[in-house]
């Protein structure tokens, strides 16, 4: 005999058996006339081989060998059948272990094609060979998943039609008809495939095949499922078996597996009916069709049995899915989209989404009411979609394939032109034009000549008492209802059983006349301007006098040594805050808090009750709204002077005063001109001592509120549907009932609920209000809640959020303040809910709202609570609020706490569109002497521009502002050697408008600040106009600033990190090619965040990205970097969750720690004030070097993209949005996170010493 002429691999003998007759296969493939019978003898011995012996089958398919290439060629060349069959049972026995390499190869070869060839001459024979048939179907069910172009093989080959006719004449022929579906499911994954087999008659065809529940045959009938539902995914074939009426057999079929499964052996099959289902439902007809069947009872039904057996959950998760899909597409249950207030701007924009909202139709329009008639141009959010367009195959994993699409397409947003990564700095105004900023410089040409610097206290005091009176309201007088002993205290008049108080939308504040079964004293219009509230326990001279029109603040008539015990006590805060890494700091002032709470409250006389006016309801559940009537009695349990129990917050919070508060309050204007103040606002919060860890999610907690959301299509008598609460009826928001309601409001500074609806006894629907002049931007929410029951569990549903998705899905809570707790001395925002998810529901948002995008759904944010004290008035935010108001009280505050060392100026740099006055402080150093060289230092010391809370619902940004202010502010030697070190420029507030009035992202402009930057318009953007006038100056003086930070807040992401610019990581995050000399670029960019990782325990670096996107072209950072030049320019991100590393890992956020990043930021600027300062600059490469390879890594999956116009980038954290997400998996971590280390890498003493 002759050598084998095939290859055999290195290892494998020569003379093997199995080679030896393959060898003798391949001569015979190349002889003219074949011996068939020869052949017979040959494939049989070669098939013993490999059935008998693992090696064999090793040794054909090994990679040097050219067996497969032996055994394909016999089985094109051979007639015979029996030879045929030999070679397919040779090929089966390969091709079924391997793991499919084995497959891959056979593919590779052209093994697919040599099957379908086969498989038509085959076809051809009268009759065809059964057990041929059925290897071969047997084989191309192997192969065909495998082969990427099976579908358009079997096409091209006519292979579909002899499959089709196949399973049509041997239906009953159960071991034929089985391989034959199973190549049936793979032709049908290729769309054209699928459509050309409808065409075909397959749909109807599998309806014959698939049969009720029988034992019999369950292989066959799960096979014929799986390829029903592979055809289904073709609207076509949807529509036919709609226009079949299978929808009812479908569901017919399901309910009669579910109930006669009773051990759930068949899921699979089960599972193949809702997929079918699922597919139909992809479409209009479909979704029709199974209503109309009455499919959601019974899918509701047979789920709801499912739920005790955690394996069904597939089939639970699928049923879900379907009903969620086919809930009718209801709209918000609102007269507009609009916001419930409207401000009528100086002029409308040209263009955008501000001017296409003034370009629709007017309605009836009252005095902040806007158009109630329903708007023409939401139509499109019922379900009138095309049944030829491409629907969502998943609607709910749409939010994961709209993510994966953004990271296809990742690179499209990265700027590539090289022109706008180098920053230049452009000229933008004449400097003629910008000198009127000259006078927020004065720090800059000031000589001191005349300045007594032994009396620099008194110049404090002098310039504080400017700046006050430059807040005060200009405007007449309004009555603003403070809270009053009557509301809050079980020992007064019950909450239940007050006066009624009616206020009308647009006009100013009035008593109402009484309800008819009450009767109380006549009521005259109580003026703010004339409260004086006094403290029997407390300060001294703490009146707050307005007789003539001017407030003088009870803070500026302490005495000396108060306000040097205040400065003290701040200054062991701040330092505390800096350098102290573990221990309990407080957030509000920073002093350790004692277990006890506050222990000695201040008594007010409620200034309600002064001048004999009649005991009323105020601020709590917006009784005062009309809600309640008075009772009789009420004036009897409330007395003569009325006591309200304030607690004396002042040792803990240094810069809180109630009093103060009020007066702030006379002096800010709002859109609806709120006449309340809340009681957390007032009250002021003490940051808990205790630590609150990020919520774990229960098992199965989105499915259930999804099904009780579907039971109200369900069971449609249990649901109440009635409104307690809107802001659409101009004069009475609060809807009268009998008492078993809650009682909500949202009527005071930065509140935000518009309607309330409950739906079950102790379940309510609550309607964001859109951001004034805008029509969406729905998140932000604040609203008080009173008339509870105590140990009864409230849902609350949040109806119309936008984002697709939450950090409430990841253990973010949302907050809540008990006025109870307050009075009892526990006056704080507190983490509550339970059973928190966030999902989509069946509330469709409109074209024009989403951008023109249709079939976009709103998201239901819902958590659920109970009470534990009676009478209580309770408030939810979404995070800790901070009001305008509120920052006014702590800069007044502040500035009394100056020292004659500070150098503190604060400037108002202009009037917003609503009226309020943005803040400017200059904070730094005295110099210390009038001296030349003291007077040069100071002048010449480099600027940092702060700003923040451009987007009112990032309340935290305000926090950690707070933190940087009270840090600058302190006596410690850090906070000494900083103010040497820097002039700071700070804006603390540029949205004061939007914060008022409760928007969560635009301004009255109804539009984003942070995206006006390279273009504001000084009517509809003053504070960016001049924000940007202020920096355009210091840029053509020669004196930009080093460092520009804008605080923000992160609604997706856990963890505080930056955004910086990075001419040389945005290049190599895209495709575009540059030289080295583009390339270059100090990593000075870097330093800030590296030192910031090192000391502040929440600062993660991972979470850090330095590429400049176009979408981001006119924010803040952008803009300054790109056109005043500032390297260090940065957008610096709070999280409102919490933290997954470092010291607060596993912990949700609170303000302590908000504050503390404010203060560490500061710490981190004084380093690198002493990195930059040094010449050897060799030192910060090296701090940087370590950095540039992972962080390169971290960009490209951390890297931001556009998402609702905002500075964040896509959700890093998986959720599934089927009916329930996987509760097994632990909250996924971002594999390119790194844990910072927790120690604070303190300064040595010298440092801490050196004054630079």
């Amino acid at each position: 005999m002759n050598k084998p002429k095939m290859a055999t691999e290195k290892g494998v003998p020569s003379n093997s058996r199995v080679l030896m007759l393959l060898a003798q296969l391949e001569r015979m493939n190349g002889e003219m006339v074949r011996d068939a019978e020869t052949a017979r003898q040959v494939t049989a011995k070669i098939l013993h081989l490999i059935q008998t012996q693992e090696k064999s089958g090793k040794e054909v398919m090994s990679k040097g060998s050219s067996g497969m290439e032996v055994i394909l060629a016999s089985l094109e060349n051979f007639r015979d059948i029996q030879t045929t069959l030999n070679i397919l049972y040779i090929l089966s026995e390969l091709l079924t272990v391997g793991r499919g390499r084995r497959v891959g190869v056979f593919v590779s070869k052209g093994g697919t094609g040599i099957l379908f060839q086969l498989l038509n001459t085959a076809s051809k024979e009268m009759p065809p060979s059964e057990e041929l048939m059925l290897q071969l179907h047997s084989l191309l069910a192997k192969v065909g998943p495998k082969d990427r172009k099976f579908g358009v093989k079997s096409r091209l080959s006519g292979s579909l039609s002899v499959t089709v006719n196949l399973i049509k004449q041997n239906l009953q022929n159960t071991k034929l008809l089985l391989p034959c579906l199973q190549v049936l499911r793979v032709y049908s994954t290729n769309s054209v495939n699928a459509i050309s087999l409808g065409k075909n008659g397959v749909v109807e065809l599998m309806f014959k095949i698939i049969a009720p529940y029988s034992k019999k045959n369950t292989s066959l009938h799960k096979v014929a499922l799986d390829a029903l539902g592979a055809l289904l995914k073709s609207k076509t074939n949807a529509r036919r078996a709609v226009d079949g009426r299978h929808v009812p057999v479908l569901l017919a079929l399901y309910l009669d597996w579910h109930r006669n499964d009773t051990r759930h052996r068949h899921m699979l099959i089960r599972k193949g009916l809702l997929i079918c289902l699922r597919n139909i439902t992809n479409i209009k007809l479909g979704r029709k069709a199974f209503v109309e069947a009455d499919g959601m009872r019974i899918l509701y039904n047979t789920s709801t049995e499912c739920l005790p057996v955690r394996t069904l959950d597939p089939l639970i998760n699928t049923s879900s899915l379907i009903m969620r899909k086919c809930f009718p597409k209801n709209r918000l249950p609102l007269p507009t989209i609009k916001s419930a207030f409207q401000y009528q701007l100086p002029h409308v924009p040209a263009s955008g989404p501000v001017a296409q909202l003034y370009s629709q139709p007017p309605g009836g329009n009252t005095s902040h009411q806007l158009s109630s008639n329903p708007l023409k141009m939401v139509d499109d959010v019922v379900d009138e979609s095309d049944d030829n367009d491409e629907t969502e195959a998943d609607t709910e994993n749409d939010t994961e394939n709209e993510e994966d699409e953004k990271y296809r397409s990742l690179n499209d947003d990265i700027e590539t032109d090289l022109n706008k990564l180098h920053p230049r700095k452009s000229p933008g105004r004449p400097f003629e034009e910008l000198k009127v900023y000259e006078r927020f410089f004065v720090e800059l040409s000031e000589d001191f000549q005349g300045f007594n610097f032994e009396c620099s206290k008194s110049a404090s005091t002098a310039s504080s008492l400017s700046f006050s009176s430059s807040f005060s309201s200009t405007r007449p007088s309004r009555p603003v209802i403070v809270p009053t002993a009557q509301a809050l205290s079980p020992r007064h008049t019950p909450i239940g059983l007050q006066g009624d108080c009616k206020l009308t939308k647009g006009q100013h504040a009035r008593l109402s006349p009484a309800c008819p079964d009450s009767t109380p004293a006549p009521q005259t219009p109580l003026e703010l301007d004339a409260i004086c509230l006094t403290k029997n326990q407390g300060k001294n001279q703490g009146d707050v006098s307005s007789v003539d029109g001017h407030r003088t603040s009870s803070f500026l008539n302490r005495p000396p040594s108060q306000g040097q015990r205040l400065e003290q006590e701040l200054a062991h805060v701040l330092e505390c805050i800096a350098l102290e890494d573990d221990g309990a700091l407080h957030s509000e002032g920073g002093v350790k808090q004692e277990e006890s709470s506050v222990q000695a409250p201040r008594h007010i006389q409620s200034p309600l009750l002064l001048g004999e006016i009649a005991a009323r309801r105020v601020g709590g559940g917006g009784s005062n709204w009309g809600s309640d009537c008075g009772s009789e009695g009420a004036e009897d349990d409330v007395g003569e002077g009325g006591i309200l129990e304030v607690p004396d917050t002042a040792r803990l919070l240094p810069l809180h005063d109630p009093d103060l508060y009020v007066e702030m309050v006379k002096g800010t204007h709002s859109v609806p001109q709120y006449a309340e103040v809340a009681y957390p606002d007032y009250f002021g919060h003490v940051a808990p001592t205790l630590k609150e860890p990020l919520l774990e999610r229960v098992y199965g907690v989105q499915r259930s509120k999804i099904f009780q959301d579907i039971e109200r299509l369900i069971h449609p008598n249990d649901i109440l549907d009635k409104v307690v609460y809107d802001l659409d009826l101009p004069s009475c928001p609060v809807i009268e009932d009998d008492g078993e309601s809650l009682k909500f409001n949202s009527q005071f500074e930065s509140g935000n609920v518009r309607k309330a609806v409950q739906i079950r006894k102790y379940e309510y629907d609550l309607v964001l209000n859109s951001d004034i002049n805008s029509n969406h931007y729905h998140q932000w929410f604040y609203f008080e809640v009173s008339g509870m029951r105590v140990g009864t569990s409230y849902r609350f549903n949040i109806i119309n959020c936008e984002k697709s998705n939450s950090q409430f899905n990841y253990g973010m809570q949302v907050l809540m303040y008990s006025v109870q707790e307050a009075i009892s001395g526990r006056p704080c925002w507190l983490r509550t809910g339970t059973d928190i998810c966030y999902y989509k529901n069946h509330f469709a948002r409109s074209s024009i709202a989403a951008g023109g995008q249709k079939g976009k759904s709103y998201y239901t944010l819902t958590f659920s609570t109970s009470f534990t004290h009676k009478d209580d008035v309770c408030y939810f935010a979404y995070h800790y609020p901070y009001t305008y108001s509120t920052l006014k009280m702590h800069l007044s505050k502040l500035e009394a706490l100056r020292t004659p060392q500070i150098y503190l100026r604060q400037d108002v740099l202009c009037e917003t569109l609503g009226g309020n006055t943005c803040p400017l402080l200059t904070i730094t150093a005295m110099p210390e002497s009038n001296s030349n060289d003291h007077i040069c230092q100071f002048r010449n010391r480099p600027l940092v521009f702060l700003s923040a809370r451009v987007h009112p619902g990032e309340t935290n940004a305000s926090w950690v502002m707070k933190g940087t202010l009270e840090f600058l502010m302190g006596t410690s030697s850090l906070a000494a050697s900083l103010r040497e070190a820097y002039i700071f420029k700070i804006v603390p507030m540029l949205n004061p408008d939007g914060v008022v009035n409760g928007n969560h992202r635009c301004s009255l402009s109804g539009e984003d600040l942070n995206r006006q930057w390279q273009n504001p318009n000084p009517e509809l953007h003053p504070t960016i106009y001049h924000t940007k006038g202020l920096l355009q100056y210091l840029a053509q003086s020669q004196r930009a600033p080093l460092v520009f930070c804008d605080y923000h807040g992160h609604s997706r992401k856990k963890n505080v990190f930056m955004y910086g610019c990075s001419m040389k990581e945005t290049v190599w995050q895209s495709n575009i090619s540059a030289t080295s000399s583009d390339l270059q670029e100090d990593l000075g960019y870097r330093a800030l965040p590296k030192i910031l990782s090192q000391i502040a325990p929440a600062f993660s670096m991972a979470s850090c990205s330095f590429v400049v996107e176009r979408s981001k072209e006119s924010t803040a950072r952008v803009v300054v970097w790109r056109e005043i030049g500032v390297q260090r320019s940065y957008t610096m991100e709070s999280t409102l969750c919490g933290c997954d590393q470092g010291k607060y890992k596993g912990l949700q956020i609170g303000t302590r720690e908000l504050e503390e990043m404010g203060a560490q930021f500061c710490v981190a600027m004084l380093r690198l004030k002493r990195l930059t300062g040094l010449r050897n600059h060799q030192h910060l490469l090296d701090l940087e070097s370590d950095l540039i390879g992972t962080q390169s890594k971290v960009v490209s999956s951390c890297t931001t993209t556009y998402v609702m116009e905002e500075d964040e980038p896509s959700f890093l954290e998986a959720i599934d949005y089927s009916a329930e997400s996987n509760d097994d998996d632990a909250e996924p971590e971002n594999e390119h996170s790194s844990e910072v280390h927790e120690h604070l890498d303190q300064l040595s003493d010298s440092e801490t010493n050196h004054r630079l």
